[in-house]
């Protein structure tokens, strides 16, 4: 049989941390992939501290690219997703970070030592259309900044958990570095002062520890936040914490770890589940595709994992079926 036309063939680009990858070992296995699928050799374009992915993925659109590997962490993920947005260009992720977010709700492998598999689906798998979250942040200043997310914005806990790990411990040992600013968020017994509207609705007021907008709801640790949550369903997932003291936010944990967990992934748990009289007050949920949130003083913020710094309030919408991504075909 003859070669393929390499002249003719489709072309990849890989978006990289460079220091989340191996490198070398991750050409290796983009080198064999491409050969073995007929294509051109990949475009290579290197994440920056300043730039962790949008316009690494802008260039490889404008170069006409087939298929953009974002292989890095949620960052890289999130930023290459942004870019991607609306124009059918598919996203396969390699992932490389702490928490790996989008991956695991999409079921993909997030172990390293399956990189060259991983690879492989990249080049070979389908596609399928997942959600995008456009969300416009409002800082302290007044000033405004647009963005997008792929898994989950968070106020609270949840974003103070985020400012305040230590960035070294979290490259070391990974998703335990949360451990300590957990115990340091828990004892923070400050509560938010929310105004809030859902798909255009009345405005209404409430307290909360913390509010989490999520695109999908799993976290590390079979954490699963967000049980009714899906990629592509058009809406958002919306919860708000207000625990009140230690009896407090071990019902909250009870909710999130076991019953979200353990007991809605089966049948009988759900049973279970719809025989209780009483749902956990400290825990209330929502859903809408738009959500608009003020706050009365400045917060710590967090998209996909990553710090955002103080915001004073956002707006966020979903874009449905914005983004293409490569999963396997098994």
């Amino acid at each position: 049989m003859s070669p393929p036309d390499v002249a003719a063939a489709r072309r990849a680009a890989v978006v990289f941390n460079p220091v989340k990858v191996d490198i070398e070992r991750l050409r290796a296995a983009v080198a064999a992939a491409e050969s073995a699928s007929g294509w051109a050799k990949s475009l290579w374009l290197e994440t920056t501290t300043d730039d962790p992915g949008q316009g690494q993925a802008e260039t490889a659109a404008h170069a006409g690219a087939a298929l953009v590997i974002a292989a890095g962490g949620d960052g890289t993920v999130r930023a290459s997703g942004s870019a991607l947005r609306g124009t059918g260009i598919p996203l396969a992720i390699v992932p490389a970070g702490t928490g790996n977010l989008l991956a695991r709700n999409l079921g993909l492998d997030v172990s390293s030592g399956h990189l060259e598999a991983t690879i492989t689906n990249a080049f070979t798998g389908v596609d399928i259309a997942i959600d995008v979250a456009l969300i416009q942040i409002t800082r302290p200043d007044r000033s405004v900044e647009d963005h997008a997310f792929l898994v989950m914005a968070g106020l609270g806990l949840d974003a103070k958990m985020i400012a305040h790990t230590n960035p070294e411990l979290k490259r070391r040992v990974g998703w335990l570095a949360y451990v300590g600013a957990i115990g340091r968020a828990l004892v923070d017994k400050e509560v938010l002062r929310i105004r809030y509207r859902l798909d255009g609705g009345e405005e209404r007021a409430s307290r909360a520890h913390t509010v989490i907008v999520g695109n999908c709801g799993s976290l590390p640790g079979n954490v699963l936040l967000l049980p009714d949550a899906e990629v592509d369903d058009g809406v958002f997932d919306i919860v708000t914490l207000r625990p009140e003291g230690f009896g407090g936010w071990a019902r909250v944990w009870i909710g999130i770890v076991w019953e979200n967990g353990v007991l809605r992934r089966n049948a009988v748990g759900r049973r279970l589940l719809n025989l209780r009289s009483r749902p956990v007050r400290a825990m209330r949920y929502l859903r809408g595709r738009q959500f608009e949130l003020l706050l009365d003083r400045p917060e710590e913020f967090e998209l996909d994992g990553d710090e955002f710094g103080l915001v004073t309030g956002f707006r966020a919408r979903v874009d449905p079926a914005a983004l293409v991504v490569r999963v396997p075909r098994s």
